[in-house]
């Protein structure tokens, strides 16, 4: 059994990650933690665990994560910089669910988190844990900074096109739109319900914070820089992601379908629907599935990308759970095959 511990448990993705490792079969749970809930049981503060996850929330202190095999990060950006060095000189691996190793430009990252990066020494060692591009790297890493939720739609719905040099990498649109979960499980007037009810608008639309990750990702992948604008929204739901991407295509005689169907056709959580198809949220909600359609308007040179994840599985702990099982040489599906949640 792999130990397993999850510094920062209260949050959307903590929690998440407990729904997940809950009922994985090579897990033990065995140390969560946070200081402002010390002391209390896990399923008094998330009854949906009781019977499931029988421990108490502890200090996130080395000395209650040194019987770890690996541990979960699921703080705030900023937080994981100061116990990861002592975690991973404990011999412990990490996974991060925050942005703080996602950026290999120190100063970018303390410009667009408005903070100092009081580990940059481990910044380089991180592995970016997108596994459907970064697989061999995950299996033998140490520490994994595990991708944004809107970062992972923008680049599995690109990464084939981008892998084949067949868009203008210049002039790329991706207009995203996430649940309120999103934002995090923080006091925030503007993520009341009615705040956020019967409503939709975007926001951070001169520059949010993925940008440069998203950016970082597909210079990765197409091995030069891709020019992209990207703006997120918010749905008035709990949970979900659909990115809508706009790309030029280089020549018009490309079959993007097949392109799509041969690259993903052995990755277990990428599915590519059939043509013609719209992708919902709720095909994807609870799930680790992230769902790809494509269009053609006119069949012209102009091209649409579908995308639907759920922003704190695919997009997140789900992730996470998914290059936890590489890590460990498990089949990398292993407690994460449940269908999406319908209705």
């Amino acid at each position: 059994m792999i130990k397993v511990g999850i510094v920062g448990g209260t949050g959307y993705t903590g929690v998440e990650l407990l729904r997940l490792l809950a009922g994985h079969p090579h897990v033990q749970l065995v140390t969560i933690t946070s200081r402002s809930e010390k002391g209390v049981a896990v399923a008094d503060l998330f009854p949906n665990l009781r019977g499931l996850v029988d421990l108490e929330f502890s200090e996130p202190l080395i000395d209650n994560l040194k019987s770890c095999d690996l541990v979960f990060f699921a703080t705030p950006h900023g937080v994981a910089q100061d116990l990861v060095p002592e975690v991973l000189k404990a011999g412990i691996k990490v996974i991060d669910l925050s942005a703080d190793f996602r950026l290999r430009d120190i100063a970018l990252w303390e410009q667009w988190y408005a903070q100092t990066h009081r580990a940059p020494q481990l910044v380089e060692q991180a592995v970016y844990g997108l596994p459907e591009f970064n697989r061999s790297a995950i299996s033998t890493a140490n520490v994994v900074a595990c991708p944004g939720c809107y970062p992972t739609s923008v680049q599995l719905g690109l990464m084939p096109l981008l892998e084949a040099g067949c868009i203008d990498v210049s002039d790329i649109i991706a207009n995203s739109a996430s649940g309120v979960s999103g934002a995090g499980r923080q006091a925030s007037v503007a993520n009341l319900f009615t705040e956020v009810s019967d409503s939709f608008k975007a926001y951070a639309a001169s520059g949010h914070r993925h940008q440069p990750e998203i950016e970082q990702g597909l210079a990765d992948i197409a091995g030069g820089p891709v020019g992209i604008t990207f703006v997120p929204h918010l749905l008035p739901i709990n949970r979900g992601i659909h990115t809508t991407i706009y790309a030029n295509l280089l020549e018009a005689d490309i079959d993007v379908q097949a392109l799509f169907e041969q690259r993903y056709q052995n990755e277990p959580f990428v599915d590519v629907l059939p043509s013609g198809s719209h992708p919902q949220t709720r095909s994807v909600r609870g799930s680790n599935y992230c769902r790809i359609a494509l269009h053609r308007p006119g069949n012209g040179n102009k091209l649409v990308i579908l995308v639907a994840e759920d922003n704190l599985t695919k997009g997140a702990s789900g992730q996470a759970v998914q290059c936890m099982n590489i890590m460990q040489g498990l089949d990398e599906g292993t407690g994460l095959a449940s269908p999406a949640l319908m209705p």
